[in-house]
């Protein structure tokens, strides 16, 4: 999730283990928390393009790495801040917990963690998009609410708990949301087209109300888009061919192997001046979107050199979020 969201889950799962020691405090000492494991950005400039993907949301997002970081952060906290009313095990179960708060978290999103680190295993739900405003606003504010109690009136509890609440109800929500679509699209698929191999579904941005899906045959993707408010089951299906053919010659090197891992399977590869674009479906498509026509969100470039394959993120142009989120909300009002 946005580091927002996360900042919030940190600070709330600290209040209720540290509130009534710590105060306001407690809140940030949990937004750090819930910060730290994202920390692994900064070690893009010593990995290559696929190292960078397979890093993020590894190590740091693991069940091995909330145990041996908490272990960490109490041992120098209690050392530094021997003052504080904190014991040992109070600072171990506040970094602990919101270390992998903070994973599992992002475990709902559509790139997951590796939570089981160090096996292979990426856990993605794929229930809830990255940045969601009705999960990360009324949290927000009933964080930012019970701050203004003090530490010890039970109002201060009462508030923080009502944001965990609402927003733990809301990633289930997210869940039944997604089992429905996902029938949605199947029964949709098999009565218009006939049978598939292989079926992913997500929300798109910033809601989740508006989902798409990729739905895998033999030769290629069908991509479709269904909203919550759609007064019709009949969904418009895209075709993209799969090209995987085009990679006959390379395929076996170690960085294409790479992405093909990351991509789950889910990728297509185009022909271009310079090569070949490896196309990761995962995460959709920006402007032309509702027609299957549009560049793929994350996609790259693969430089075809004598012993090995140079691979290189496809930059995004920027100025066509704005309206790229207009057609979603309008595509998102139902058809």
């Amino acid at each position: 999730m946005d580091s927002l969201s996360q900042i919030v889950l940190g600070a709330s799962v600290a209040e209720a283990v540290a509130g009534k020691k710590l105060g306001n405090k407690a809140i940030l000492w949990g937004a750090i928390a819930g910060t730290i494991p994202d920390l692994d950005f900064l070690t893009g400039r010593f990995l290559s393009v696929t190292q960078q993907i397979a890093f993020h949301r590894s190590i740091t997002h693991s069940i091995l790495f909330s145990i041996l970081g908490a272990l960490l952060f109490a041992f120098l906290l209690r050392k530094f801040l021997k003052k504080s009313e904190m014991t040992f095990l109070n600072w171990f179960n506040l970094f602990f917990l919101g270390f992998l708060t903070h994973s599992l978290l992002d475990c709902f999103t559509t790139w997951g963690t590796q939570l089981f680190y160090p096996l292979p295993y990426r856990v993605a739900i794929k229930s809830i998009f990255v940045i969601d405003p009705l999960y990360t606003l009324p949290f927000l504010i009933c964080v930012l609410v019970a701050m203004f109690f003090h530490q010890n009136n039970p109002k201060r509890s009462k508030w923080n708990y009502i944001g965990l609440v609402i927003s733990t109800l809301y990633l289930c929500l997210t869940l039944v949301n997604k089992w429905n679509i996902e029938q949605t699209f199947s029964k949709a698929f098999q009565k218009q087209i006939g049978a598939f191999q292989n079926i992913q579904t997500r929300p798109m941005a910033l809601n989740n109300i508006l989902w798409t899906a990729n739905i895998e045959v033999e030769k290629g993707y069908y991509l479709g888009y269904y909203s919550l408010l759609d007064t019709s089951d009949r969904i418009s299906f895209f075709f993209i061919p799969k090209n995987h053919e085009l990679l006959k010659e390379i395929k076996q090197d170690k960085e294409v192997q790479a992405l093909i891992k990351i991509s789950e399977g889910f990728y297509t590869i185009q022909k271009n001046e310079q090569g070949l674009i490896f196309n990761d479906l995962r995460f959709g498509q920006l402007l032309g979107w509702q027609n299957g026509t549009g560049d793929f969100t994350f996609s790259y470039q693969l430089i075809v050199h004598p012993n090995h394959v140079e691979v290189q993120e496809r930059k995004k142009k920027k100025r066509d979020g704005k309206e790229l989120l207009r057609q979603i909300w309008e595509r998102m009002q139902g058809q």
